[in-house]
Protein backbone atom coordinates (compact mmCIF):
# COMPACT_ATOMS: atom_id res chain seq x y z
CA UNK A 1 0.00 0.00 0.00
CA UNK A 2 1.19 3.57 -0.88
CA UNK A 3 0.63 6.60 0.03
CA UNK A 4 -1.70 8.85 -1.75
CA UNK A 5 -0.21 12.24 -2.79
CA UNK A 6 -1.37 15.21 -4.57
CA UNK A 7 1.09 17.21 -6.36
CA UNK A 8 -0.13 20.98 -6.77
CA UNK A 9 -0.07 22.11 -10.08
CA UNK A 10 0.80 25.63 -9.34
CA UNK A 11 4.42 25.01 -8.08
CA UNK A 12 5.20 21.17 -8.66
CA UNK A 13 5.09 20.92 -4.99
CA UNK A 14 3.96 18.44 -2.59
CA UNK A 15 0.24 19.83 -1.01
CA UNK A 16 -1.34 16.96 0.75
CA UNK A 17 -0.58 13.62 1.35
CA UNK A 18 -2.66 10.58 2.83
CA UNK A 19 -2.46 7.11 3.77
CA UNK A 20 -4.53 4.23 1.67
CA UNK A 21 -7.37 2.76 4.22
CA UNK A 22 -5.82 0.03 5.53
CA UNK A 23 -7.74 -3.94 4.43
CA UNK A 24 -9.07 -4.18 7.99
CA UNK A 25 -10.62 -0.32 7.28
CA UNK A 26 -12.26 -1.54 4.68
CA UNK A 27 -13.31 -4.29 5.96
CA UNK A 28 -15.07 -2.29 8.82
CA UNK A 29 -16.76 -0.53 6.26
CA UNK A 30 -18.11 -3.33 4.08
CA UNK A 31 -19.80 -4.43 7.53
CA UNK A 32 -20.99 -1.25 8.81
CA UNK A 33 -22.03 -0.43 5.15
CA UNK A 34 -24.43 -3.13 5.57
CA UNK A 35 -26.07 -2.82 8.62
CA UNK A 36 -26.47 1.41 7.77
CA UNK A 37 -28.51 -0.24 4.39
CA UNK A 38 -30.66 -1.73 6.73
CA UNK A 39 -31.40 0.85 9.00
CA UNK A 40 -31.63 2.97 6.08
CA UNK A 41 -34.29 0.92 4.25
CA UNK A 42 -36.71 1.55 6.84
CA UNK A 43 -35.93 5.77 5.95
CA UNK A 44 -39.11 6.84 3.90
CA UNK A 45 -38.12 8.22 0.31
CA UNK A 46 -39.02 11.73 1.11
CA UNK A 47 -36.60 12.05 4.22
CA UNK A 48 -34.28 10.38 2.33
CA UNK A 49 -34.39 13.35 -0.07
CA UNK A 50 -34.51 15.89 3.12
CA UNK A 51 -31.18 13.98 4.28
CA UNK A 52 -29.70 15.02 1.07
CA UNK A 53 -31.16 17.91 0.85
CA UNK A 54 -29.13 18.81 4.38
CA UNK A 55 -26.22 17.17 2.82
CA UNK A 56 -26.09 19.94 0.16
CA UNK A 57 -26.81 22.91 2.90
CA UNK A 58 -23.75 21.55 4.50
CA UNK A 59 -21.48 21.32 1.15
CA UNK A 60 -22.34 24.67 0.46
CA UNK A 61 -21.53 25.74 3.64
CA UNK A 62 -17.93 24.70 2.57
CA UNK A 63 -17.66 26.26 -0.75
CA UNK A 64 -15.31 29.16 0.87
CA UNK A 65 -12.71 26.70 1.80
CA UNK A 66 -13.71 24.32 -1.72
CA UNK A 67 -12.95 27.03 -4.06
CA UNK A 68 -9.10 27.75 -3.27
CA UNK A 69 -8.77 23.87 -2.68
CA UNK A 70 -9.74 23.33 -5.83
CA UNK A 71 -7.56 25.99 -7.73
CA UNK A 72 -4.90 24.23 -5.50
CA UNK A 73 -5.44 20.39 -6.29
CA UNK A 74 -6.16 21.04 -9.66
CA UNK A 75 -5.55 24.36 -11.26
CA UNK A 76 -9.14 25.73 -11.58
CA UNK A 77 -8.86 29.71 -11.14
CA UNK A 78 -11.12 30.98 -8.41
CA UNK A 79 -12.87 33.55 -10.29
CA UNK A 80 -14.77 31.31 -11.23
CA UNK A 81 -16.45 29.71 -7.99
CA UNK A 82 -15.88 26.25 -8.03
CA UNK A 83 -19.01 23.82 -8.98
CA UNK A 84 -21.36 24.26 -6.59
CA UNK A 85 -23.68 25.83 -8.78
CA UNK A 86 -24.14 22.54 -10.81
CA UNK A 87 -24.20 20.56 -7.71
CA UNK A 88 -26.98 22.13 -6.05
CA UNK A 89 -28.91 21.87 -9.48
CA UNK A 90 -28.68 18.10 -9.82
CA UNK A 91 -29.09 17.51 -5.72
CA UNK A 92 -32.43 19.38 -6.14
CA UNK A 93 -33.06 17.78 -9.23
CA UNK A 94 -32.82 13.89 -7.72
CA UNK A 95 -34.58 14.93 -4.93
CA UNK A 96 -37.76 16.44 -7.27
CA UNK A 97 -37.66 13.61 -8.99
CA UNK A 98 -37.20 10.27 -6.57
CA UNK A 99 -40.79 9.58 -6.01
CA UNK A 100 -41.40 9.57 -9.77
CA UNK A 101 -38.35 7.64 -10.70
CA UNK A 102 -38.14 4.75 -8.20
CA UNK A 103 -42.01 4.61 -8.44
CA UNK A 104 -43.69 1.30 -8.33
CA UNK A 105 -44.43 0.12 -12.68
CA UNK A 106 -48.09 -1.16 -13.08
CA UNK A 107 -48.86 -3.11 -15.78
CA UNK A 108 -52.80 -3.37 -16.69
CA UNK A 109 -54.31 -5.48 -14.04
CA UNK A 110 -55.85 -8.79 -14.19
CA UNK A 111 -58.91 -9.74 -12.04
CA UNK A 112 -57.65 -11.18 -8.80
CA UNK A 113 -54.07 -10.62 -9.30
CA UNK A 114 -52.38 -7.24 -8.31
CA UNK A 115 -49.44 -7.18 -10.32
CA UNK A 116 -46.13 -4.40 -9.96
CA UNK A 117 -42.42 -4.48 -10.39
CA UNK A 118 -40.41 -2.46 -7.50
CA UNK A 119 -37.17 -0.63 -8.08
CA UNK A 120 -34.85 -2.21 -5.35
CA UNK A 121 -31.62 -0.50 -4.50
CA UNK A 122 -28.51 -2.36 -5.61
CA UNK A 123 -26.61 -2.90 -2.33
CA UNK A 124 -22.87 -1.57 -1.77
CA UNK A 125 -21.90 1.67 -4.54
CA UNK A 126 -18.37 2.29 -5.30
CA UNK A 127 -18.00 5.40 -6.97
CA UNK A 128 -14.49 5.89 -8.19
CA UNK A 129 -14.28 9.76 -9.06
CA UNK A 130 -12.26 11.95 -11.40
CA UNK A 131 -10.32 14.90 -10.55
CA UNK A 132 -11.19 17.42 -13.40
CA UNK A 133 -14.89 17.87 -11.94
CA UNK A 134 -14.23 16.41 -8.60
CA UNK A 135 -17.65 17.63 -7.01
CA UNK A 136 -19.93 17.44 -9.65
CA UNK A 137 -19.01 13.62 -11.49
CA UNK A 138 -19.04 12.20 -7.86
CA UNK A 139 -22.72 13.84 -7.10
CA UNK A 140 -23.92 12.13 -10.20
CA UNK A 141 -24.04 8.78 -8.64
CA UNK A 142 -23.51 9.14 -4.96
CA UNK A 143 -26.75 11.36 -4.28
CA UNK A 144 -29.21 9.43 -6.53
CA UNK A 145 -27.55 5.98 -4.71
CA UNK A 146 -28.49 7.14 -1.64
CA UNK A 147 -31.69 8.18 -2.53
CA UNK A 148 -32.63 4.90 -3.92
CA UNK A 149 -31.61 2.96 -0.84
CA UNK A 150 -27.86 2.10 -1.31
CA UNK A 151 -24.71 2.20 0.57
CA UNK A 152 -21.74 4.39 -0.53
CA UNK A 153 -18.14 4.27 -1.07
CA UNK A 154 -16.20 6.81 -2.91
CA UNK A 155 -12.71 6.66 -3.82
CA UNK A 156 -11.48 9.83 -4.90
CA UNK A 157 -9.31 10.60 -7.45
CA UNK A 158 -5.32 11.55 -5.61
CA UNK A 159 -5.15 14.75 -7.28
CA UNK A 160 -8.52 16.09 -5.49
CA UNK A 161 -8.16 13.61 -2.75
CA UNK A 162 -9.05 16.39 -0.31
CA UNK A 163 -13.00 16.55 -2.44
CA UNK A 164 -13.51 12.83 -0.34
CA UNK A 165 -13.02 14.45 2.52
CA UNK A 166 -15.17 17.39 1.94
CA UNK A 167 -18.02 14.61 1.27
CA UNK A 168 -17.66 12.91 4.24
CA UNK A 169 -17.98 16.21 6.11
CA UNK A 170 -21.04 16.86 4.24
CA UNK A 171 -22.82 13.83 4.67
CA UNK A 172 -22.09 13.78 8.26
CA UNK A 173 -23.57 16.95 8.82
CA UNK A 174 -26.56 15.33 7.06
CA UNK A 175 -27.46 13.03 9.80
CA UNK A 176 -27.02 9.69 7.82
CA UNK A 177 -27.16 6.46 9.54
CA UNK A 178 -23.45 5.75 10.57
CA UNK A 179 -21.48 4.12 7.97
CA UNK A 180 -23.86 4.59 4.82
CA UNK A 181 -21.56 6.63 3.23
CA UNK A 182 -17.71 6.28 3.63
CA UNK A 183 -14.80 8.17 2.01
CA UNK A 184 -12.07 5.43 1.70
CA UNK A 185 -8.40 5.87 0.25
CA UNK A 186 -7.20 3.18 -1.98
CA UNK A 187 -4.43 2.64 -4.76
CA UNK A 188 -4.72 0.50 -7.91
CA UNK A 189 -4.48 -2.63 -6.24
CA UNK A 190 -6.50 -1.93 -3.55
CA UNK A 191 -9.17 -0.87 -5.91
CA UNK A 192 -8.71 -3.96 -7.69
CA UNK A 193 -8.88 -6.15 -4.75
CA UNK A 194 -11.87 -4.62 -3.63
CA UNK A 195 -13.68 -4.77 -6.84
CA UNK A 196 -12.73 -8.39 -7.16
CA UNK A 197 -14.05 -9.24 -3.85
CA UNK A 198 -17.66 -9.58 -4.64
CA UNK A 199 -18.41 -7.15 -1.57
CA UNK A 200 -19.40 -4.69 -4.51
CA UNK A 201 -22.53 -4.70 -6.06
CA UNK A 202 -22.34 -1.37 -8.61
CA UNK A 203 -19.08 0.59 -9.58
CA UNK A 204 -19.52 3.83 -10.90
CA UNK A 205 -16.11 4.82 -12.69
CA UNK A 206 -15.49 8.16 -14.54
CA UNK A 207 -11.81 8.49 -15.98
CA UNK A 208 -9.75 6.88 -19.10
CA UNK A 209 -10.57 3.78 -21.00
CA UNK A 210 -7.44 1.49 -20.12
CA UNK A 211 -9.15 2.84 -16.64
CA UNK A 212 -12.54 1.20 -17.69
CA UNK A 213 -10.86 -2.14 -18.97
CA UNK A 214 -9.36 -2.75 -15.83
CA UNK A 215 -12.52 -2.43 -13.64
CA UNK A 216 -14.15 -4.85 -16.33
CA UNK A 217 -11.16 -6.85 -15.43
CA UNK A 218 -11.26 -6.69 -11.72
CA UNK A 219 -15.35 -7.00 -12.00
CA UNK A 220 -15.35 -10.51 -13.95
CA UNK A 221 -17.30 -12.96 -12.20
CA UNK A 222 -18.64 -10.64 -9.67
CA UNK A 223 -21.62 -9.83 -11.45
CA UNK A 224 -21.49 -6.14 -10.39
CA UNK A 225 -22.85 -3.70 -12.61
CA UNK A 226 -21.01 -1.10 -13.90
CA UNK A 227 -20.83 2.75 -15.40
CA UNK A 228 -18.16 3.77 -17.34
CA UNK A 229 -17.58 7.09 -18.49
CA UNK A 230 -14.25 7.50 -20.00
CA UNK A 231 -12.62 8.75 -23.21
CA UNK A 232 -13.84 11.74 -25.66
CA UNK A 233 -13.42 13.90 -28.03
CA UNK A 234 -16.45 15.70 -28.17
CA UNK A 235 -17.22 17.35 -32.11
CA UNK A 236 -18.66 20.73 -32.79
CA UNK A 237 -19.95 21.46 -36.07
CA UNK A 238 -21.19 24.73 -37.47
CA UNK A 239 -23.52 24.84 -39.97
CA UNK A 240 -24.00 27.08 -42.89
CA UNK A 241 -27.45 29.17 -41.38
CA UNK A 242 -25.34 29.30 -38.18
CA UNK A 243 -25.30 32.17 -35.72
CA UNK A 244 -21.58 32.75 -36.23
CA UNK A 245 -20.46 34.99 -33.44
CA UNK A 246 -22.80 33.45 -31.01
CA UNK A 247 -20.62 30.30 -32.26
CA UNK A 248 -18.03 31.62 -31.90
CA UNK A 249 -18.48 32.98 -27.70
CA UNK A 250 -19.51 29.49 -26.77
CA UNK A 251 -17.49 27.04 -28.63
CA UNK A 252 -14.21 28.95 -27.65
CA UNK A 253 -15.47 28.76 -24.02
CA UNK A 254 -16.16 25.05 -24.69
CA UNK A 255 -12.91 24.30 -25.64
CA UNK A 256 -10.80 26.01 -22.86
CA UNK A 257 -13.13 26.53 -19.77
CA UNK A 258 -11.35 24.54 -17.44
CA UNK A 259 -8.19 24.43 -19.31
CA UNK A 260 -9.78 22.27 -21.74
CA UNK A 261 -9.98 19.73 -19.14
CA UNK A 262 -13.74 18.82 -19.67
CA UNK A 263 -15.61 15.64 -20.41
CA UNK A 264 -17.56 17.43 -22.98
CA UNK A 265 -15.09 20.01 -23.41
CA UNK A 266 -14.90 20.76 -27.49
CA UNK A 267 -11.76 19.15 -29.26
CA UNK A 268 -12.42 19.35 -32.97
CA UNK A 269 -14.47 21.88 -34.61
CA UNK A 270 -16.42 21.59 -38.29
CA UNK A 271 -17.41 24.75 -39.90
CA UNK A 272 -18.94 25.36 -43.28
CA UNK A 273 -16.72 26.83 -45.64
CA UNK A 274 -18.90 30.05 -45.71
CA UNK A 275 -18.24 30.61 -42.04
CA UNK A 276 -14.51 29.26 -41.85
CA UNK A 277 -12.28 32.16 -42.04
CA UNK A 278 -14.67 34.47 -40.05
CA UNK A 279 -14.73 31.07 -37.53
CA UNK A 280 -11.20 30.83 -37.25
CA UNK A 281 -10.57 34.79 -37.13
CA UNK A 282 -13.09 35.08 -34.26
CA UNK A 283 -11.97 31.92 -32.12
CA UNK A 284 -8.54 33.04 -31.96
CA UNK A 285 -9.00 36.75 -31.17
CA UNK A 286 -11.61 35.52 -28.42
CA UNK A 287 -8.41 33.10 -26.95
CA UNK A 288 -5.95 35.67 -27.26
CA UNK A 289 -7.44 37.06 -24.41
CA UNK A 290 -7.45 34.51 -21.74
CA UNK A 291 -5.02 34.95 -18.66
CA UNK A 292 -2.74 32.24 -18.15
CA UNK A 293 -1.76 31.98 -14.71
CA UNK A 294 -2.08 31.22 -10.85
CA UNK A 295 -5.10 29.79 -10.25
CA UNK A 296 -5.37 31.61 -6.35
CA UNK A 297 -5.12 34.96 -8.23
CA UNK A 298 -8.74 36.25 -9.52
CA UNK A 299 -7.09 38.03 -12.79
CA UNK A 300 -6.41 34.59 -14.08
CA UNK A 301 -9.23 32.94 -16.52
CA UNK A 302 -6.93 30.25 -17.46
CA UNK A 303 -5.03 28.14 -15.00
CA UNK A 304 -2.50 25.45 -15.28
CA UNK A 305 -3.36 22.11 -16.06
CA UNK A 306 -4.12 19.21 -13.00
CA UNK A 307 -0.37 17.58 -13.42
CA UNK A 308 2.57 18.23 -15.84
CA UNK A 309 2.41 15.26 -17.38
CA UNK A 310 -1.00 16.10 -18.72
CA UNK A 311 0.12 18.91 -20.26
CA UNK A 312 3.42 17.83 -21.75
CA UNK A 313 0.36 15.03 -23.56
CA UNK A 314 -1.09 17.93 -25.08
CA UNK A 315 2.32 19.36 -25.84
CA UNK A 316 3.48 16.42 -27.88
CA UNK A 317 -0.07 16.30 -29.75
CA UNK A 318 0.16 19.60 -30.49
CA UNK A 319 3.84 19.72 -31.54
CA UNK A 320 3.24 16.60 -33.62
CA UNK A 321 0.86 18.02 -35.93
CA UNK A 322 2.60 21.45 -36.58
CA UNK A 323 5.58 18.67 -37.92
CA UNK A 324 2.92 17.25 -39.93
CA UNK A 325 1.54 20.78 -41.74
CA UNK A 326 -0.98 22.11 -39.01
CA UNK A 327 -0.96 26.04 -38.44
CA UNK A 328 -0.77 27.44 -35.02
CA UNK A 329 -2.54 30.44 -34.59
CA UNK A 330 -1.39 31.37 -31.22
CA UNK A 331 2.12 32.41 -29.88
CA UNK A 332 2.53 30.68 -26.29
CA UNK A 333 4.92 33.69 -25.60
CA UNK A 334 1.98 36.18 -25.58
CA UNK A 335 1.49 33.93 -22.43
CA UNK A 336 4.42 34.52 -20.30
CA UNK A 337 2.95 31.43 -17.84
CA UNK A 338 3.84 28.95 -20.13
CA UNK A 339 6.88 27.33 -19.48
CA UNK A 340 8.19 23.89 -21.05
CA UNK A 341 8.27 21.21 -17.70
CA UNK A 342 5.60 22.91 -15.72
CA UNK A 343 1.76 22.48 -15.57
CA UNK A 344 1.19 25.89 -17.18
CA UNK A 345 0.26 25.76 -20.75
CA UNK A 346 -1.21 28.20 -23.47
CA UNK A 347 -4.33 28.08 -25.39
CA UNK A 348 -3.65 26.65 -28.96
CA UNK A 349 -6.29 26.43 -31.86
CA UNK A 350 -4.73 25.00 -35.40
CA UNK A 351 -5.79 24.88 -38.99
CA UNK A 352 -4.61 22.78 -41.81
CA UNK A 353 -5.41 19.62 -39.29
CA UNK A 354 -6.76 16.42 -40.77
CA UNK A 355 -7.89 12.97 -38.87
CA UNK A 356 -4.36 11.30 -39.56
CA UNK A 357 -3.09 13.30 -36.58
CA UNK A 358 -3.59 12.55 -32.88
CA UNK A 359 -4.81 16.09 -32.02
CA UNK A 360 -7.70 15.09 -33.98
CA UNK A 361 -8.34 11.52 -32.75
CA UNK A 362 -6.59 11.20 -29.43
CA UNK A 363 -8.69 12.44 -26.39
CA UNK A 364 -6.39 15.66 -25.58
CA UNK A 365 -7.83 16.93 -22.27
CA UNK A 366 -6.23 19.82 -22.43
CA UNK A 367 -6.37 24.04 -23.73
CA UNK A 368 -5.65 22.66 -27.71
CA UNK A 369 -8.32 22.32 -30.32
CA UNK A 370 -8.23 21.91 -34.28
CA UNK A 371 -10.64 23.37 -36.65
CA UNK A 372 -11.51 21.85 -40.33
CA UNK A 373 -13.36 23.14 -43.25
CA UNK A 374 -16.43 21.35 -45.11
CA UNK A 375 -18.37 21.95 -47.45
CA UNK A 376 -21.91 20.31 -46.19
CA UNK A 377 -23.46 18.08 -43.36
CA UNK A 378 -22.59 15.03 -44.91
CA UNK A 379 -19.38 15.77 -44.55
CA UNK A 380 -19.40 17.30 -41.07
CA UNK A 381 -21.29 13.71 -39.86
CA UNK A 382 -18.57 11.63 -41.48
CA UNK A 383 -16.11 13.77 -39.46
CA UNK A 384 -18.12 13.58 -36.40
CA UNK A 385 -18.39 10.07 -36.29
CA UNK A 386 -14.93 9.29 -37.26
CA UNK A 387 -13.60 8.70 -33.87
CA UNK A 388 -13.37 6.10 -31.41
CA UNK A 389 -15.04 8.05 -28.78
CA UNK A 390 -18.72 9.33 -28.35
CA UNK A 391 -19.88 11.43 -25.59
CA UNK A 392 -21.16 14.42 -26.66
CA UNK A 393 -21.67 16.37 -30.25
CA UNK A 394 -22.57 19.85 -30.77
CA UNK A 395 -24.70 21.49 -33.85
CA UNK A 396 -24.60 25.55 -33.99
CA UNK A 397 -27.51 25.96 -36.36
CA UNK A 398 -30.90 27.99 -36.05
CA UNK A 399 -32.69 24.89 -37.89
CA UNK A 400 -34.17 22.30 -34.97
CA UNK A 401 -35.30 20.07 -37.48
CA UNK A 402 -31.94 19.68 -39.34
CA UNK A 403 -30.29 19.55 -35.70
CA UNK A 404 -32.86 16.35 -34.35
CA UNK A 405 -32.00 14.45 -38.36
CA UNK A 406 -28.53 15.05 -37.68
CA UNK A 407 -28.30 14.25 -34.32
CA UNK A 408 -29.71 10.96 -35.40
CA UNK A 409 -27.12 10.31 -36.83
CA UNK A 410 -24.38 10.90 -34.86
CA UNK A 411 -23.22 8.04 -32.62
CA UNK A 412 -22.71 10.13 -29.33
CA UNK A 413 -24.69 10.02 -26.25
CA UNK A 414 -25.42 13.23 -26.42
CA UNK A 415 -26.68 15.66 -28.94
CA UNK A 416 -26.32 19.74 -28.32
CA UNK A 417 -27.95 22.24 -30.47
CA UNK A 418 -26.68 25.70 -29.71
CA UNK A 419 -25.07 24.69 -26.37
CA UNK A 420 -21.97 22.54 -25.21
CA UNK A 421 -20.47 21.71 -21.87
CA UNK A 422 -23.12 20.85 -20.07
CA UNK A 423 -25.38 18.06 -18.38
CA UNK A 424 -28.67 18.50 -17.55
CA UNK A 425 -29.76 16.50 -14.66
CA UNK A 426 -32.98 15.61 -16.23
CA UNK A 427 -31.13 13.66 -19.46
CA UNK A 428 -29.42 10.91 -19.40
CA UNK A 429 -25.83 11.31 -19.16
CA UNK A 430 -24.06 8.38 -21.55
CA UNK A 431 -21.78 7.23 -24.00
CA UNK A 432 -21.36 5.12 -27.06
CA UNK A 433 -18.03 3.15 -28.38
CA UNK A 434 -14.66 3.79 -26.29
CA UNK A 435 -16.55 6.26 -24.08
CA UNK A 436 -17.97 3.62 -22.04
CA UNK A 437 -21.49 2.22 -21.16
CA UNK A 438 -23.96 3.23 -18.60
CA UNK A 439 -25.78 6.49 -17.81
CA UNK A 440 -26.05 8.74 -14.85
CA UNK A 441 -28.33 11.30 -14.19
CA UNK A 442 -32.12 11.47 -15.08
CA UNK A 443 -34.67 8.36 -14.29
CA UNK A 444 -32.51 6.29 -16.46
CA UNK A 445 -29.74 7.43 -13.39
CA UNK A 446 -31.83 5.87 -11.09
CA UNK A 447 -32.63 2.72 -12.72
CA UNK A 448 -29.05 1.74 -12.88
CA UNK A 449 -28.51 2.21 -9.33
CA UNK A 450 -31.84 -0.22 -8.52
CA UNK A 451 -32.78 -3.53 -9.53
CA UNK A 452 -36.43 -4.48 -10.40
CA UNK A 453 -38.22 -6.67 -8.11
CA UNK A 454 -41.69 -7.90 -9.59
CA UNK A 455 -44.51 -9.09 -7.61
CA UNK A 456 -47.10 -11.34 -8.45
CA UNK A 457 -50.26 -11.68 -6.03
CA UNK A 458 -53.16 -13.72 -6.61
CA UNK A 459 -56.04 -13.80 -4.33
CA UNK A 460 -57.16 -16.66 -2.84
CA UNK A 461 -60.50 -18.05 -3.71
Amino acid sequence: MTDQICISPIDGAELVRRPTTSDAEIEAALVDAKRARAEWAAVPLKERGARMLAFLDALLGLNQQIVPELAQQMGRPVRFGGEMRGVEERVRWCVDSAEAALADVVPEQKPGFRRFIRREPLGAVLVIAPWNYPFLTAVNSIVPALIAGNAVLLKHAAQTILVGERFQEAMDKAGLPDGLFRNVVLDHDQSAKLIGSGAIDHINFTGSVAGGRAIERAAAGTFASLGLELGGKDPAYVRADADIDFAIENIVDGAFYNSGQCCCGIERVYVHESHYDRFVDGAVELTSNYVLGDPLDDATTLGPMAHKRFAEIVRAQTSEAIAAGAKAHLDPKAFPADQEGTAYLAPQILTNVDHSMRVMMEESFGPVVGIMKVKDDEEALGLMNDSPYGLTASIWTRDIAAAEALGDRIETGTVYMNRCDYLDPALAWTGVKDTGRGASLSEIGFQMLTRPKSFHLREAN
